[in-house]
């Protein structure tokens, strides 16, 4: 059984005899009870339940005041570490993959490079790139370089979802690494903020579900092997020491897993709370990751279920070797620890955890710091 403390603040003092409404459900699942408690002086006692099963069950909890509605999340695991993906490879998972790394083998990198002197500093040289991709595309990044003599380790930063204009990473390739921040969508990422915004709400709308009806023409496929070709590509510059890692956080973390999964080249891989995992545990009753796709009952199709199988994360995540360093928040409602913890447990790699029990979508500068030193010290190693 769980019992959580209320309090109710304004300005940091304590209200007093306040109304506090609090909904209980598991994670992402619908509301299973509604109910409200009086603060008797400053503070009053919730029974949430308990659960019979691995799993998170979650509080939120609001209040009235000043004509404004207040709220708060908390979360609370039951055995999180036996959990464990519904979603289930394909037979032929590799043998599809390795095709498509086959096709990509084909493709010419043609790289491109240009420098930006107004995002190079007296450490650091800043470069917009772009190679070829498989069905006659390009792949588009930001690339950051250190300017001192010698050959550098290189790491591939992959981006969360949307589409956003690229900066560089000028502060990380101080430290001795070259930082290759890759768009996906095939377009420069060095425009002005508001084409990428009109992108986002017209032609690029919902880019996650295109063609996910079909395994061969899925969005995400060209995107994949996009991301292997970039390894390519930074082992292909003369300052690259041809040591490489992954970075990423949600669709960023997913592409990470990806990435390592399939490259041997990957000596080390941060994941911060992957997207595109365990997708079909919608389907059993469970929390899934954005996108959701299958939270929606009219998606449940043959066509879309086979087709997830092929390019959910937690199924790349099974079979990575590299270390890997992993991090998640409990509150996070677009990559729903239940999820993401699945995931983390389905990994055999040598691996270390990082859990924010109160953060949401979001890391802590602390945790960052941790994360970004493992990998270029994990990195280094090599």
């Amino acid at each position: 059984p769980v019992k959580m403390k209320v309090i109710a603040l304004d300005c940091g003092l304590a209200l007093n005899d306040v109304v506090v409404d609090y909904e209980v459900s598991e994670d992402l699942m619908p509301v299973h009870a509604s109910k409200q408690v009086k603060l008797k002086g400053n503070e009053a006692s919730i029974n949430v339940g308990t659960m019979k099963k691995s799993g998170f069950l979650r509080v939120k909890a609001s209040v009235k005041h000043e004509g404004n509605t207040y709220y708060a999340l908390k979360t609370v695991g039951f055995e999180p570490e036996k959990l464990m993906p519904y979603s289930v490879a394909p037979t032929d998972f590799d043998e599809f993959w390795n095709s498509g790394l086959e096709q990509l083998g084909k493709v010419e990198l043609r790289p491109k490079m240009e420098l930006l002197p107004d995002r190079c500093n007296d450490k650091v040289d800043a470069y917009h790139i772009s190679y070829g991709n498989i069905n006659n595309t390009r792949m588009y990044g930001l690339l950051t370089i250190p300017k001192g003599e010698g050959k550098y380790p290189a790491i591939l930063r992959l981006p969360g979802a949307g589409v956003a204009e690229k900066t560089g990473d000028i502060a990380h390739s101080e430290q001795g690494v070259i930082i290759l921040e890759l768009g996906i969508h095939g377009i420069p990422v060095n425009m002005k903020g508001s084409v990428y915004a009109d992108l986002d709400r017209g032609a690029l709308a919902g880019y996650d579900a295109f063609n996910n009806n079909n395994k061969y023409s899925y969005f995400y496929r060209r995107v994949y092997l996009g991301c292997v070709k970039g390894i390519d590509f930074l082992q292909s510059l003369p300052q690259c020491n041809g040591v490489i890692g992954t970075i990423g956080g949600s669709q960023g973390g997913a592409l990470s897993i990806v990435t390592s999964r399939l490259d041997s080249r990957v000596k080390a891989t941060a994941i911060y709370f992957p997207a595109i995992c365990d997708q079909e545990a919608y389907i059993h009753g469970r929390a899934g990751c954005w996108p959701h796709l299958f939270k929606n009952e009219a998606n449940r199709t043959k066509d879309k279920i086979e087709t997830m199988r092929y390019y959910d994360a937690s199924n790349f995540a099974k079979g990575l070797k590299a270390p890997v360093f992993y991090a998640f928040g409990y509150n996070d409602l677009s990559c729903p620890p239940t999820a993401t913890y699945a995931t983390y447990n389905s990994i055999t790699a040598p691996k270390q955890l990082s859990v924010g029990e109160d953060t949401g979508h979001w890391l802590y500068p602390e945790q960052i710091k941790a994360m970004w030193n493992w990998l270029i010290e994990e990195l280094k190693k090599h």
